[in-house]
């Protein structure tokens, strides 16, 4: 195992502590499960304890470091068997999204996860809501109360924009153009965005911005567009718990997440026709390979379309 020195980390921290941040994160930014979570939690604590073996620091980690973590899942030891293929690689991607948390907390330079590879898998969708469900999801906000007129304009400017939880609850009125339809998003490194706001989306933000924030807001100097009962800019675990008491509402369950609205954005725009360049404008990718994600989930949602529809089509699937 290398033990020459990496570049020295921004901030320090206990490992235990940016553990404990990154599952945070991870419940209340990307709305993972409980039992996701506990997977998470897991590997890390695993990975914690062979650095301790080693003498090293997980903010000081080589390449070597983390390929000498994946051989020893893969070689197994006296009182544990190999691990399997898919057990290898959730572990890898475990420590990709760590690093890359770290990252974007400007806790290290670099991310050491970068060459680091695992066996090979299937790509994974994420989930999206069909027309349907989007339209039970935004009705379910009732009422004229500022708490309703402010998640009926949440629920459709995210779904209108495909806004990322940070981008909602850190937007301030200086970025709404509600005259021309247009806000300024500020994305992941500071990039910024400028993203049409459909007739719908517009109606009920006016509403709100007119009837609703200015009696939760009171006197107060807040800028925030989207604030809490208080007053006060709302957080993420705030939007979260919004997005899900609205979703179990529905009758979409316990695994929606605000970011399944920015998915169902996405997916929609391309299905209607929208370029991928576009979109991926609108939703404030760096790399298009990142958009293309929804190429895949729009050919996947067509084929399904098309064997539930075709007479001739529906009596081969089996077969397939």
């Amino acid at each position: 195992m290398q033990t020459t020195p990496t570049i020295a980390p921004l901030r320090t921290g206990s490992f235990e502590d940016l553990v404990l941040d990154f599952i945070a994160y991870l419940e209340l930014e990307r709305g993972l499960s409980r039992n996701t979570l506990e997977a998470y939690r897991s590997d890390l604590l695993q990975y914690g304890a062979f650095l301790a073996r080693h003498g090293r620091d997980a903010l000081r980690v080589e390449h070597g470091d983390l390929a000498a973590f994946v051989a020893d899942l893969t070689a197994g030891g006296p009182d544990r068997a190999p691990a399997a293929a898919t057990t290898v690689q959730r572990k890898v991607a475990c420590l990709r999204s760590f690093y890359r948390h770290l990252r974007r907390e400007e806790i290290l330079h670099v991310d050491p996860t970068a060459e680091l590879k695992g066996p090979p898998r299937g790509k994974r969708l994420p989930k999206v809501l069909t027309r349907d469900e989007v339209q039970h999801l935004l009705a379910q906000p009732r009422g004229t109360t500022p708490a309703a007129l402010r998640d009926r304009a949440l629920l459709e400017l995210m779904y209108a924009c495909g806004l990322r939880a940070s981008e909602a609850v850190d937007m301030t009125l200086d970025e709404l153009d509600v005259e021309d339809g247009v806000l300024r998003a500020n994305g992941k490194g500071s990039k910024e965005r400028l993203v049409p706001i459909g007739s719908k989306a517009l109606e009920a933000l006016r509403h709100y911005l007119q009837r609703g924030r200015p009696l939760l807001v009171g006197d107060r100097d807040e800028r925030r567009v989207f604030v809490n009962q208080r007053g006060h800019g709302l957080t993420r675990q705030g939007l979260y718990k919004i997005v899900q008491r609205h979703a179990r509402a529905a009758g979409l369950g316990d695994k929606m997440s605000p970011h399944t609205l920015r998915h169902t954005f996405a997916t929609h725009l391309l299905a209607g026709g929208c370029d991928l360049r576009s979109l991926q404008e609108m939703l404030g990718h760096a790399d298009i390979a990142t958009t293309q994600i929804y190429t895949h989930l729009s050919a996947e949602r067509l084929r399904d379309v098309y064997f539930d529809a075709h007479p001739r089509a529906q009596l081969g699937r089996d077969d397939l």
